[in-house]
């Protein structure tokens, strides 16, 4: 497993540079989009959420299930929540963080922050305990939604602010680089979508630092790794917005959920 790659700035525009490697791996890799603060202040908000969510029970939110687990002293967590900007000013306001308009380019004409679609702004909080319900994340495509929906594949990227530090041992993301330009029957049938969990010959680890900001093609496999770690050093934090074009569908509490939501009970 390769991992040394080229890591970037993110400036007032994406460079051709920038570009070129993006369309050539399907991802991109951002350094200190985010102050080490703000991640604080990020990670104490999302416990603000949490603890309104776990006091309230709350099942889902847009249709998108609430995925609760237990932190390592047994207490109730939530281990992944969907459309977070809707539930605390500083998820809004980072949303509205300029720089994301600097990132639509790599799709184009028409590109929005799918801050009101698909799932939303999702924080996810893994840690590997004894009664974790979100370790990994077995092998999958983000455009595999659409298809099940029967639209078109319309262009999609994932927008990851890492609100942890990693050293390979602690998981994380594996990408395999190059295979969102696969046709529809590999972008169906190359994994078992979320029951394959093996890792891959040609896979690559992305280990970020508290504050990068990674992009991944939403037609990109992808996997998220289970620690090797036990205990508080497995802790880790993500935010994922997506990017997306084609007619704008917003979610709100009224929505359905979706067939592929099924698959949400596999993720442990």
């Amino acid at each position: 497993m390769e991992n040394s790659y080229p890591k970037f700035l993110l400036g007032d525009i994406i460079t051709q540079e920038q570009y070129d490697f993006f369309n050539k791996n399907g991802f991109v890799h951002f350094k200190n989009f985010i102050k080490k603060e703000t991640v604080a202040d990020i990670i104490q908000a999302s416990e603000v959420v949490q603890n309104d969510w776990v006091e309230n029970q709350r099942v889902k939110v847009n249709g998108i299930p609430v995925k609760y687990g237990k932190d390592l002293d047994g207490t109730e967590i939530v281990q992944r929540f969907a459309f977070i900007n809707q539930h605390h000013n500083l998820f809004a306001e980072l949303a509205k963080d300029p720089r994301f308009d600097v990132l639509l380019s790599l799709i184009g004409n028409g590109a929005r922050l799918g801050t009101e679609e698909k799932d939303g702004m999702v924080l996810n909080h893994y840690v590997n305990g004894p009664e974790s319900k979100f370790t990994q994340m077995g092998w999958h495509t983000d455009g595999l939604r659409d298809v099940f929906q029967g639209q078109k594949l319309n262009p999609m990227l994932n927008v990851g602010i890492h609100l942890s530090t990693l050293k390979p041992g602690n998981g994380g993301l594996r990408i395999l680089p190059g295979t969102h330009k696969q046709g529809i029957y590999d972008m169906l049938f190359r994994k078992r979508y979320f029951l394959d969990n093996n890792a891959d010959k040609n896979e690559m680890a992305i280990v970020p630092e508290a504050g990068d900001l990674t992009i991944h093609d939403g037609r990109l496999w992808h996997r998220v790794a289970q620690s090797n770690i036990i205990g508080e050093e497995s802790r880790r934090r993500v935010i994922y917005i997506p990017i997306i074009a084609g007619k704008y569908n917003p979610k709100n509490e009224n929505s359905p959920t979706a067939f592929y939501q099924r698959f949400a009970s596999l993720v442990k």
